[in-house]
């Protein structure tokens, strides 16, 4: 299939045969697949595998599914050993990075070029938000654009026509009057889907400053992707700042919450903010068979017994309850701040939220909730 006059729809083809396989072969990736191919030899089977490598797997389990599918697709055995483990391929990547090329030819120095950068992504990818310089900083806001969440959702009062699923006596009774009286065919109805709102509290006092930029731009993202998210920053008092992330352009929306937000860096007063979260907001019906979120370490300065208070109501009232502390995704970590204490036996999860992986996967677990 790639040596005919034009590669193109065999490589979307493939790139189409991944999402099937389980890969997220999303439009992002695709495009900078077919950028890649452009810069390699495609009569050399390797430079082909390398370049979709590199540039569609996201992660060290996709690449078994990616060599089965190439081997299926492209009727070739990938080149070299599957890696085995884990750590085996992160000792490969980081010896592309450092090595020198192997070849003279161009093809070859633009894949090794690749390699460099697809490792570099996914480095900084697993890299602790708070320890990014001010260039990595400026890389993550572009991975953070191509982020496209998908909402959850839930079950409507209303129902539409259906193929399968509960009888419409209506409809049924409607089609017999048109074809004289005989029941030709049962019309089935179902229920219909609607968005799931999301609610993000996010915690902007000191403990939490280093990673407070980042989190209000992953809520900008969900906003901009999900028009029923809400967001609220918690501090010494409680921010709403939805309107001013729903602003198109992300450096426009942080100065405009920025503004809003006039304890940032302060202290916080978990248990007391949440409670006027609830009585404002959340008892009124913004909770209530929502998914909420808090992005906090737990550090409270109030009454710990409040905040588990609070959270017990938040559980009645929400569909679903995680916390997102950026400490849990430390090796050693455990539970024991006052505030995730009190508040850990009325969380569905709690999560880690220090790096770009695992809010990939903070959003994996809002869709499914």
């Amino acid at each position: 299939m790639v040596h005919s006059a034009d590669p193109l729809p065999a490589l979307v083809g493939f790139a189409t045969a991944l999402r099937e396989a389980g890969l997220p072969a999303g439009p992002q990736r695709v495009h900078t697949y077919l950028e890649a191919v452009q810069s390699v030899d495609l009569a050399d089977i390797n430079n082909l595998y390398w370049a979709g490598r590199v540039t569609l797997c996201a992660d060290p389990d996709d690449l078994p599914r990616y060599d089965d599918a190439f081997a299926q697709w492209f009727a070739a055995e990938p080149p070299g050993p599957k890696p085995v483990t884990v750590a085996k391929e992160k000792k490969a990547r980081m010896a592309a990075m450092s090595g020198e090329p192997a070849g003279d030819g161009q093809g070859e120095q633009e894949a090794d070029e690749l390699r460099v950068a697809a490792s570099d992504t996914e480095l900084l990818r697993q890299r602790d938000l708070a320890e990014l310089t001010a260039a990595e900083r400026r890389h993550l806001r572009e991975l953070l654009a191509t982020l496209k969440p998908q909402p959850p959702v839930r079950k409507s009062q209303r129902q539409r026509p259906a193929k399968k699923g509960d009888l419409d006596p209506d409809r049924t009774l409607r089609a017999m009057l048109a074809g004289g009286g005989e029941p030709v065919k049962l019309a089935r109805r179902k229920k219909t889907t609607r968005p799931r709102r999301i609610v993000l509290l996010v915690d902007v006092s000191g403990s939490m400053s280093p990673y407070a930029d980042s989190l209000l731009r992953f809520a900008h993202v969900l906003v901009r992707n999900a028009p029923q998210t809400e967001v609220f920053t918690l501090g010494t008092r409680l921010t709403r700042v939805s309107r001013q992330l729903r602003q198109r352009d992300p450096e426009r929306a942080m100065l405009g919450a920025g503004e809003a937000v006039p304890d940032f860096a302060g202290g916080t007063r978990l248990g007391e903010t949440l409670r006027v979260f609830l009585d404002r907001w959340g008892q009124r019906g913004l909770a209530r068979r929502a998914v909420v979120v808090v992005f906090s370490d737990g550090w409270e300065r109030g009454d710990p017994a409040l905040l588990g208070e609070q959270l017990a109501r938040m559980r009645r009232l929400a569909h679903s309850v995680l916390w997102v502390n950026p400490h849990a995704g430390r090796d050693g970590y455990a539970p024991v701040q006052s505030g995730i204490a009190a508040a850990l036996p009325h969380l569905d999860h709690l999560l880690a939220g220090h790096s770009l992986a695992t809010l990939e996967r903070l959003l994996v677990e809002i869709r499914d909730a």
